[in-house]
C-alpha cells in the first residue's frame, strides 16, 4: 500500500526544498525589493475553502486489507534461469509499488529483452505488472500477461494511492551501496512518466493538497524496523510544505502544514493502463502458478515476474515480509478533494472514494502481520480521528 505517514519521513513531507537564501540572492537585481520583504511573502497560494469529511461510520462502503511486500534489501530486480526461461524479478517494493512502477519497469525490461527475445511474458496484473508490460510494448515487444487476478481484484487496487516512493522500500543497513542511487533513478523515471497522465479524462493521476495536523510539535516517530528513507534525494520534485495560519483552514489542531503531492485514482488509472495495454495488442490470460516449474508451460522464453506479495509463496522467498495496511472506504464526496494526516491516521479523498487508514503509533505498525481479514473496529477508530480533526463536525 502506498502511504507516506512516518516520522522519519517527516523530512520528505515537510521538506526543505525550494529556493534558499543563496538562490534568492543570486536573483537580485538593481531596484529589486529588499531580501527580507521578498522572503516574507507567502510561498504558495492561500488555502482554499475546505469542505469537511462526513465521518459517519454508516458511510463506510467497504473495508479492504493489503499486504505490502517489504524486503529489507529493497525490491528484487535480478534475473535467473528457470528451466529454459530467463526470469527477471520485479517484486518486493513495500508501500512504493505504484510510485516506483515505471522506474522499476525501466530497470527490468531491458534485462528481459537482452537475449533478443521479443515475445515476453509478464506474471502479475497489478501496478508493477501493468507498468512492465506497457514498457516492454513501447520497447518493441509482444507481451502477454499471465495472472490469477486482474484489476481491480489485485492487491494493488487496495492501495492508498498517494505518491510515496520511499514507503517501506528497504531497511537501513541492509541495502547494497548502490541502492540509494538506483532508488533515485527509479523515482525520477516514475515521476516523469506520471506527469504524462495528468489531465486525462477521469483524472487517473492528479495533484492534491495534504494537510498535516499536529496537536503539539511532533517528536521523531519511533521506528523499530529501521526503514530506509531517501526523500531528501528527490526533494526537488515536489514543493516543500508550508505552515498555515489558523484562520485559513477548518482544522482543530494548532499546527497545520500543507504540501502538494501526486495522487493515483486507482480505479480509473487501472482502467487506463488496462486499455493502453490491450490497444497495443497485449493479451491477458487467467493463470495461476504454484511453483517455478509451472513457468515451463509458457511459450515465452523471457518472463518478467511481478508477483508482489505472491512471490513469497511462489519462490519460497521468505525475505518478503508482509506489512498489513487496512483502508476504510467512504462514499465519495466531490466537494472534498484533499488529504489529511492526523493522530496516526491518513485520509485521502479520491474520485472512487475517501480512503481512511490507521497507521499506528510507530513505523512498525502492521509489520510482519499477514492477517487480511477486515477489522471494523480499527476502521471506526480511524474514522473517529478524522472526525476530531475539524473544528466542527461534517
Amino acid at each position: 500500500m502506498q502511504t507516506m505517514i512516518g516520522g522519519n519521513r517527516r523530512a520528505f513531507l515537510m521538506g526543505a526544498g525550494g529556493l534558499g537564501l543563496a538562490a534568492l540572492g543570486g536573483c537580485a537585481t538593481t531596484g529589486a525589493a529588499p531580501l527580507a520583504a521578498t522572503v516574507a511573502k507567502p510561498r504558495f497560494r492561500s488555502a482554499p475553502p475546505l469542505a469537511a469529511v462526513d465521518a459517519d461510520p454508516r458511510r463506510i462502503m467497504n473495508i479492504t486489507v493489503c499486504l505490502r511486500p517489504f524486503r529489507a534489501a529493497g525490491p528484487r530486480l535480478d534475473a535467473e534461469t528457470v528451466g529454459d526461461k530467463l526470469v527477471v524479478h520485479n517484486y518486493g517494493h513495500g508501500g512504493s509499488g505504484w510510485s516506483l512502477s515505471w522506474g522499476s519497469a525501466r530497470e527490468v525490461v531491458p534485462k528481459a529483452l537482452s537475449t533478443g527475445e521479443r515475445d515476453i511474458a509478464v506474471i502479475g496484473c497489478g501496478a508493477l505488472g501493468l507498468a512492465a508490460a506497457i514498457t516492454a510494448q513501447r520497447m518493441g515487444a509482444n507481451v502477454t500477461i499471465y495472472a490469477k487476478e486482474w484489476m481491480p481484484e489485485v492487491r494493488s487496487s487496495r492501495a492508498t494511492g498517494i505518491w510515496s516512493p520511499d514507503s517501506r522500500i528497504a531497511q537501513e543497513g541492509a541495502v547494497s551501496a548502490d541502492f540509494p542511487a538506483l532508488w533515485e533513478r527509479m523515482t525520477r523515471t516514475s515521476f516523469r512518466m506520471y506527469q504524462s497522465y495528468l489531465g486525462l479524462p477521469g483524472n487517473p493521476v492528479e495533484w492534491v493538497d495534504r494537510y498535516l495536523l499536529y496537536d503539539a510539535p511532533p517528536p521523531p516517530r519511533a521506528d523499530p524496523v529501521g526503514f530506509a528513507h531517501y526523500g531528501a534525494r528527490v526533494r526537488d520534485l515536489t514543493p516543500p510544505s508550508e505552515s498555515l495560519p489558523s484562520e485559513s483552514h477548518p482544522f482543530a489542531a494548532p499546527i497545520v502544514r500543507r504540501l502538494s503531492l501526486p495522487m493515483f485514482n486507482i480505479a480509473e488509472y487501472g482502467r487506463v493502463l488496462m486499455a493502453e495495454f490491450r490497444m497495443a495488442g497485449g493479451r491477458i490470460e487467467t493463470t495461476e502458478f504454484h511453483t517455478p516449474a509451472d513457468l515451463g508451460r509458457l511459450k515465452q522464453k523471457a518472463v518478467i515476474d511481478c508477483t508482489g506479495y505472491g512471490a513469497r509463496a511462489l519462490w519460497k522467498d521468505e525475505s518478503v515480509v508482509p506489512v498489513r495496511g487496512q483502508i476504510a472506504w467512504l462514499i465519495p464526496q466531490p466537494e472534498v478533494n484533499y488529504g489529511v494526516v492526523y493522530d496516526n491516521v491518513t485520509m485521502l479523498a479520491r474520485r472512487d472514494g475517501i480512503v481512511i487508514q490507521q497507521t499506528g503509533a510507530d513505523e512498525g505498525w502492521g509489520f510482519n502481520d499477514a492477517n487480511e481479514a477486515p477489522d471494523r473496529a480499527e476502521a471506526e477508530t480511524a474514522l473517529a480521528a478524522i472526525a476530531r480533526a475539524y473544528r466542527t463536525s461534517a
